[in-house]
C-alpha cells in the first residue's frame, strides 16, 4: 500500500492534476470589493446615539430671560426684528460647534482644559465670577416659575408661587439625581419637545405670514436707541457663556469620539435651527397680537410688558385662553428646564477646574461634593424667589452684569484652545472657519459692553 504521505505529491484533489502533468496557469487572484458604504440604518443609528447635548444646550437658552426678550422685541417692534435670528442662528452653531468638537477630540471639559492651558489663577477668577453670575440666572429661572403661576392659578386654586416654585425645585434635583445620563437626557429631550407650543401659539394667533416673510429676509433698521437696545439683547440673550461649558461637558459625559463627531455636528446644527425656529414664533405671537393691539388701542388701554408672564396673561383677551395657557406651558417648561441644566452646568465646571468627581452617571456617594454644589445652587435660587423683600431684580440686574463681562472672555479662551494644535491635531479650525468665529467673538463682545454698559448706566437707552 501506498504511503499516505506521498498522496499529496502524486494527486493534488484540488486541481486533478497529476504527478508530472503540466498544471494549467493560475488564475489571478480575485480582486476584494470596496467596502460598502455605512448603510442608511447605520448612520441613523450612530445619530441617535449622540444625540442630544446639542440640542438640549441650545433649547436651554430659550430660558426665560430669553423668552421675556423675545416677548418684548415682539410687542415693540412688531415682526421688525425677525430678519436678526438668521445671523445670529449662524453665529450660535460656530461657538456651540467649536465646544463640542473639543470635548469629542480632547476628551476633557472646558474649564478642564482652561486650567491646564491657562493656569489656576484665571481658572479661579473666571470661575468665581461665573458662579456669582449662574446663581443669579437660576434665580431668574425660578422667578419665571413664579411669573407663571397665576395663569395655572386659575385653573388649580392651589398653584400659588409658593407651592408651584418649591415643588419645581424638588423634582429638578430628584430628576438629576435619581437618574442616569440616558435617563436625564431623555426627559431633557421631552422638555426640548414642550417647546412645540410656542408654535402652537405663533399659528393660533393667524399673523399675516406674506409680511412675516418679508420681515424675516430682508435686513432693515429703525434709527432709535430702543430698537438698537433691543437688538442688541436678542443677539445677547442667544449666546451665554454657561451654554458652552455645559455642551461640552455634556459631550465628554456621553462618550462622543471623534471619529463619531460628525453625527454630533449634525446634533449641533440642528439644535441651533431649532432653538432660534421657536424664537421665531415667540415673537410672532407676540407681534400678531400685543404690538397690533397697542397700535389701534385708545390711550390709557395699552398693555403694559414687563415679563414673559405679562404676555401669557395678555394672549388670553386677544387670542383665546387656549393659546395663554400654551405660553405659560412653554414659559413654566423653559423655566424649569434651564433651572435643571445651569446649575448643572456650573457644576460641571467647578467640579473640573478642581478636580472633584463629578456627573450624573456618579452616585451621590461617589461624587458628593458635585450633588451637593448643585443642590445649594437650586435651594438657594430658589429660596430668593419665595423670600419676601429678597432683592429679587437686583440680583438679575448684576448676574447679567458679570454674564455680559465673561462672554467676550470665554469666546478668546475658547478660540485659543480650539487652535492650539497640540490640543486638536488636525481638528483645528481652518481659515474659513476662524474668520467666522473671530467676527462673531467681535460682534458679540462690542454688543456685550454697549448691553452692559447700559445696565450700568440706564439712562443711555432712554
Amino acid at each position: 500500500m501506498p504511503d499516505r504521505r506521498l498522496l499529496p505529491r502524486i494527486f493534488n484533489p484540488l486541481t486533478f492534476v497529476r504527478h508530472g502533468e503540466a498544471r494549467p496557469p493560475a488564475s489571478p487572484p480575485t480582486p476584494t470589493p470596496p467596502r460598502p458604504r455605512p448603510r442608511m440604518w447605520r448612520s441613523i443609528v450612530m445619530f441617535l446615539s449622540v444625540v442630544g447635548p446639542g440640542i438640549i444646550t441650545a433649547n436651554a437658552d430659550n430660558d426665560v430671560g430669553g423668552i421675556t426678550t423675545y416677548s418684548l422685541a415682539g410687542a415693540q417692534f412688531g415682526y421688525g426684528q425677525l430678519w436678526i435670528l438668521l445671523p445670529v442662528t449662524v453665529a450660535l452653531i460656530v461657538v456651540q460647534e467649536m465646544c463640542a468638537r473639543m470635548g469629542a477630540v480632547t476628551g476633557k471639559g472646558l474649564a478642564d482644559l482652561i486650567r491646564e492651558n491657562f493656569g489656576a489663577r484665571v481658572t479661579f477668577w473666571v470661575l468665581l465670577v461665573f458662579v456669582l453670575g449662574d446663581l443669579g440666572n437660576t434665580a431668574t429661572e425660578f422667578a419665571g416659575v413664579a411669573s407663571a403661576a397665576p395663569i395655572f392659578q386659575t385653573y388649580v386654586p392651589l398653584l400659588s408661587k409658593f407651592v408651584l416654585v418649591p415643588l419645581s425645585a424638588i423634582f429638578v434635583f430628584t430628576l438629576v439625581v435619581r437618574g442616569n445620563y440616558r435617563s436625564v437626557e431623555k426627559v431633557f429631550l421631552v422638555f426640548c419637545l414642550l417647546y412645540l407650543s410656542y408654535v402652537i401659539s405663533g399659528l393660533l394667533v393667524h399673523p399675516p405670514w406674506h409680511e412675516v416673510l418679508i420681515q424675516t429676509v430682508v435686513p432693515h433698521f429703525t434709527a432709535s436707541k430702543a430698537y438698537a437696545l433691543m437688538a442688541i439683547g436678542v443677539i445677547g440673550t442667544t449666546i451665554s457663556p454657561w451654554m458652552q461649558f455645559y455642551i461640552q461637558s455634556a459631550i465628554v459625559e456621553k462618550g462622543v469620539k471623534a471619529q463619531d463627531y460628525r453625527y454630533s455636528r449634525i446634533d449641533v446644527i440642528s439644535g441651533a435651527i431649532f432653538t432660534d425656529v421657536i424664537a421665531f414664533f415667540i415673537i410672532v405671537a407676540s407681534a400678531a397680537t400685543i404690538f397690533v393691539h397697542n397700535q389701534h388701542a385708545p390711550a390709557g388701554q395699552v398693555i403694559a410688558i414687563n415679563d414673559a408672564g405679562d404676555v401669557a396673561s395678555a394672549l388670553a383677551p386677544l387670542a383665546g385662553k387656549f393659546a395663554s395657557l400654551l405660553f405659560a406651558l412653554g414659559l413654566l417648561n423653559a423655566a424649569i428646564f434651564t433651572a435643571s441644566i445651569l446649575p448643572l452646568s456650573t457644576a460641571y465646571y467647578v467640579c473640573e477646574a478642581f478636580g472633584f468627581e463629578s456627573g450624573v452617571q456618579k452616585r451621590l456617594s461617589e461624587a458628593p461634593f458635585f450633588y451637593g454644589f448643585y443642590l445649594a445652587l437650586i435651594v438657594v435660587g430658589a429660596g430668593v424667589v419665595i423670600l419676601p423683600g429678597a432683592p429679587l431684580l437686583a440680583i438679575i440686574f448684576y448676574s447679567q452684569v458679570l454674564n455680559g463681562a465673561l462672554l467676550p472672555v470665554v469666546l478668546i479662551l475658547m478660540l485659543l484652545l480650539i487652535n492650539n494644535r497640540r490640543l486638536m491635531g488636525k481638528y483645528v479650525n481652518n481659515f474659513a472657519f476662524n474668520a467666522i468665529a473671530w467676527a462673531t467673538v467681535v460682534i458679540v463682545g462690542l454688543l456685550t459692553l454697549v448691553s452692559t454698559a447700559q445696565l450700568i448706566f440706564p439712562s443711555l437707552g432712554s
